[in-house]
């Protein structure tokens, strides 16, 4: 849409309908919000009932003799670990056991469940679906 036919509808169907809607441009009463959800419902009567289990609760942690603060200013030097993947946690912690068991000659492959490994995602909370899984 090119700028000619903006304003021309514009001045067609007035400048007040092509401004975008706020809650200042409404009645005293009005206020549009900011897409939270109720927490209740409106009754036929027109009046609204609070529904306690639907108001959201924050479990907040006792912070008391925390030493550290809550901000972390930008100038902060880098961190000088690498970031942790998958492929660092197994090296860590996985491939030693197996590299043991290994050399002692009790590793076997029908026992991976004794290093972390499920076979099976049932009753997760998080589904993992890798390559190796039926999809």
């Amino acid at each position: 849409m090119g700028v000619l036919s903006t304003l021309l509808r514009g001045l067609v169907r007035g400048a007040d309908r092509m401004s975008e809607f706020t809650s200042k441009r409404g009645s005293r009463t009005h206020n549009k919000g900011r897409g939270a959800r109720p927490a209740g419902l409106r009754l036929a009567s027109g009046k609204f009932l609070s529904i306690p289990a639907m108001i959201p609760e924050f479990v907040v942690p006792s912070l008391e003799g925390f030493k550290l603060r809550p901000y972390v200013s930008y100038r902060s030097p880098k961190g000088s670990e690498p970031p942790v993947t998958a492929q660092s946690l197994f090296d860590d912690i996985v491939a030693p056991q197996i590299q043991k068991d290994f050399e002692e000659g009790t590793f076997n492959k029908d026992q991976l469940e004794k290093y972390g490994f499920e076979p099976t995602q049932e009753g997760k909370l998080f589904k993992l679906y890798p390559k190796n899984y039926v999809r």
